[in-house]
């Protein structure tokens, strides 16, 4: 049974990682602000990755994987967004990465095979109106990926995952009635929204061993909306 830590766990993609991978192993997931109920697999702890000291003593000696899954979605023009703006999104996504990663890096070389996956957004492959907030947080985080795959390798592997628009409650106000979800789901070539399972098989791949020769690379998981135009 392997250990993997899940930074976000209680809502959205990080929710439905943390079910699909206790099934079989031990997740050690953490909330902000709603603490959900522990299992025999998935156990729910505390952690602000805005806080200047992260406390993750609940985490046992060697971790196989590492999913980190806060981040945020604020749409606005870019004349209307402050530079503080941009610095408070960068902690959130980026520095909280960080700090996560350099702090529980010896656990993840502990390790036979580790993974890390972070989340980027299909805003940094494909530019849209009103995205600039997060496309520049999440363009951080895919070099980081790249970075980090190659001086990591070969012990430990690093992955990013970027969806197109997912029904989870961070997008809950973007997608708030029938003719939104409508609207939103005709603009993918595959004419739906993708749901949070659909990114969390992703996830499971990832840090299992049938990915151990995959590190380094950017998975559009958007319903085609990067690459395709019907």
């Amino acid at each position: 049974m392997k250990n993997y830590l899940i930074i976000g766990a209680s809502t959205g993609i990080g929710l439905a990682s943390a079910q699909i991978l206790s099934k079989e192993n031990h997740v050690f997931g953490t909330y902000s602000k709603n603490k959900l109920d522990d299992s025999n697999q998935l156990t729910y702890h505390f952690c602000n990755v805005l806080d200047e000291n992260i406390d993750l003593s609940f985490l046992p000696s060697t971790l196989d994987g590492v999913i980190y899954c806060p981040g945020a979605v604020n749409l606005k023009p870019f004349a209307r967004i402050k530079p503080e703006d941009f610095i408070k999104d960068y902690e959130l996504q980026v520095l909280g990465a960080i700090k996560i990663i350099q702090q529980i890096l010896p656990l993840l070389k502990a390790s036979n095979q580790a993974s890390i996956v972070l989340f980027s957004t299909v805003a940094v492959q494909s530019g849209y109106n009103f995205h600039s907030l997060v496309a520049s947080s999440k363009g951080a985080l895919e070099g980081l990926t790249k970075s980090l795959a190659a001086e990591f390798a070969p012990k430990i592997r690093v992955n990013c995952i970027a969806p197109s628009i997912t029904q989870t409650p961070l997008v809950a106000g973007l997608l708030n009635s029938d003719e939104k979800l409508q609207a939103t789901a005709a603009k993918h070539p595959l004419k739906k929204i993708g749901m949070p399972e659909d990114i969390a098989e992703m996830v499971a791949f990832l840090v299992s061993e049938k990915s151990s020769w995959i590190t380094g690379q950017i998975f559009h998981i958007d319903g085609g909306m990067s690459t395709l135009k019907v």
